[in-house]
């Protein structure tokens, strides 16, 4: 089984060169004509002993000149080959390994939601760093290096049993015992490289993890350093022994391989002195100088060989984990027959028809499965509704808004825009329909603008300026030293929370969905933030049909329809003085926020409210409550 993975592996790594087939042909022109090349000096070399230097008569200066002439022209034209064959080499090399790294990067882009959530993104950046990274050297030399090795070894050992077969013998005697030993080390090394990359791998997350903005500031809140530098450590301890081992393992087959070759001319020169002591007079002086530069040519290539050979089953060992990711299916797929749904024809009507899910099992086996997420649960959201979702923690309110732009697909019933089954529409057009503004807005290590034009590409100055203004953020960025070309940090540290969510808001307005979709997008902010960031969304929900997901009630008393949902079930529905009256769901978490009127929301502009009217105003921001 593991035999037939691995040829499965190799064949694929093979398939990897097919479309270079123009750049494999030159190359292999080039190592046929350098080795052809290579096996001629020894013959001019037997020619210049035998026919121009120790000769009857003296040496023949005419005939040596020639022959040594011949020997520098094959030199210089070998070179000059070697230097186009290392160009074509190394092009090939490294453009299979830019394919293959494209080819990695697009397939993880197209993997389903669940597919990152239940995997490390240390993990993931190690696949496409370290083992893209380990086969490159492999990808690039290795092609080149056995067929010039294979070519150069077939030649010489044809070459040697031309000049002597009695001496091929004992120049080949020991290479069968040299390839077992060979298969079962290249076996070893093999375990030892998927380990090292796993090691890798670990270290790579534990990296991204505590080297974050976010993993450090976590670490120093809660006095960790110590424990992530020793974590690392133990990593890092366990790699560097794995990298040693894997250095290593080998190195003692290698030495007795070239032990081997070493010794052999001696033995060689001594079977030809038995051989001449017993009137063979078939090697003269000229035939054995010739065979023992044969022999010295035979040694690097088959040495050479073996190496690769270990290198290959290393670097298999790395594909088999790139061809893992590879193989993963996503989840989420266009159907045969799905059609895009414009922009400027969408109404933006949403619904859910008895629709259940459950989350994905991280693991493998098909009966580990997790509770439903969402049971039963149908709905109707009319164009251009507020409609609010509401229920106490894990009722199935974020997974009812990861629906709607189909981050997964339900496990039955349907989620329709516009009437129709989001999965009959194409992947593509669902993000110019359905625009989100999540708890934590992630904003990229760039400018503003660049943050910005991540939803418009091809948006202009003013149209950024004018969502900006939408958004009630254009005055603070202009305020910036840079403006809108600003760098914003990793993960936008450099703006506040506040700050950052009316970006995203500004972010959302150039991409102008036809519906919206908050999921806790005022949750985490001070009072002062949330009223800055629900004027942006008020601009930004205008005319459009959108979705708020909150704990906090305040952000949604004024929805057209809100839904209560509880353990993944809609439980009611209606309006908020409705909900108030029926004493239900919503009346129990609304009275748990506000007391049912006895305490009192407080709003960042100064208003004191209660069952969602005004009261009074607070005399300052500093005033306590009444």
């Amino acid at each position: 089984m593991a035999d037939a993975a691995k040829d499965t592996t190799g064949r694929r790594a093979l398939a990897l060169f097919v479309p270079y087939r123009g750049r494999l042909t030159l190359i292999g022109l080039a190592i046929l004509t350098t080795s052809a090349l290579g096996v001629v000096t020894p013959f001019l070399t037997q020619r210049v002993f035998d026919d121009a230097l120790f000769v009857p008569g003296g040496p023949r200066l005419g005939l040596l000149t020639l022959l040594v002439g011949l020997m520098i022209a094959i030199a210089a034209v070998s070179a000059v080959i070697g230097i186009g064959q290392t160009y074509l080499t190394t092009v090939l090399g490294n453009r299979v390994m830019q394919s293959l790294r494209d080819r990695l990067f697009a397939h993880l882009q197209r993997m389903h939601l669940g597919f990152f959530t239940s995997t490390r993104t240390g993990s993931i950046q190690s696949r496409l760093d370290n083992d893209v990274g380990g086969v490159q050297s492999v990808v690039t030399d290795t092609a080149s290096s056995i067929l010039g090795n294979v070519v150069t070894v077939v030649a010489s050992v044809i070459a040697m049993l031309a000049l002597s077969w009695q001496l091929s013998l004992v120049a080949f005697v020991l290479l069968p015992v040299f390839l077992v030993l060979q298969i079962r080390v290249g076996r070893v090394r093999r375990k030892i490289a998927a380990r090292t990359q796993s090691s890798l791998s670990d270290m790579s997350a534990i990296t991204q993890e505590t080297l974050s903005v976010s993993g450090v500031l976590l670490a120093k809140v809660f006095g960790r350093q110590d424990q992530e530098i020793a974590r690392y450590r133990t990593e890092n301890d366990r790699q560097t022994t794995l990298q040693i081992r894997q250095t290593m393992s080998g190195q003692s087959f290698f030495a007795v391989v070239t032990g081997f070759f070493a010794l052999i001319p001696a033995v060689v020169y001594l079977v030809a002195g038995v051989l001449a002591s017993r009137g063979d007079t078939g090697i003269s002086a000229g035939t054995l100088v010739a065979f023992t530069t044969l022999q010295t040519r035979l040694l690097f290539p088959i040495v050479n060989l073996l190496r690769v050979s270990l290198d290959v089953q290393t670097s298999l060992a790395l594909f088999g984990r790139i061809f893992e990711y590879l193989d993963l299916v996503p989840s989420l797929q266009d159907s045969p027959d799905a059609r895009p749904l414009a922009k400027a024809d969408a109404r933006g009507e949403v619904e859910f028809r008895d629709v259940r899910f459950r989350y994905p099992a991280d693991s493998a086996d098909p009966d580990d499965v997790g509770p439903w997420a969402l049971e039963d649960l149908s709905l109707r959201i009319a164009p251009g509704q507020l409609a609010a979702v509401v229920g106490p923690s894990g009722a199935g309110k974020t997974t009812l808004s990861s629906l709607v732009p189909r981050l997964y697909d339900v496990d039955a019933g349907a989620v329709c825009l516009d009437g129709t089954d989001v999965r009959e529409l194409t992947l593509a057009s669902l993000p110019g329909l359905v625009g989100m503004v999540t708890q934590e807005s992630y904003l990229f290590h760039a400018t503003v603008a660049e943050n910005l034009r991540y939803a418009a590409p091809d948006a202009g100055d003013e149209q950024i300026r004018a969502a900006a203004r939408a958004a009630d953020i254009a005055e603070h960025i202009e305020g910036l030293a840079d403006g809108y070309d600003t760098m914003v940090g990793e993960r936008g540290y450099r703006l506040s929370g506040g700050e950052k969510q009316r970006v995203a808001i500004a972010r959302v307005i150039l991409s102008d969905p036809r519906i919206l979709v908050l999921d806790e997008a005022t949750s985490a902010l001070d009072t002062t933030s949330e009223r800055l960031v629900q004027q942006a969304l008020e601009t930004v929900m205008s005319g459009r049909t959108t979705i708020a997901i909150a704990h906090r009630l305040s952000t949604i008393l004024s929805a057209d329809v809100i839904f209560a949902l509880d353990h993944g079930r809609l439980v009611e529905q209606g309006t908020h003085d409705e909900l108030l009256a029926r004493g239900g769901l919503y009346a129990q978490l609304y009275a748990e926020q506000f007391g049912g009127g006895a305490v009192e929301a407080r709003c960042a502009d100064g208003v004191r409210f209660t069952d969602g009217k005004v009261l009074a105003a607070r005399a300052t921001d500093h005033s306590p409550a009444a």
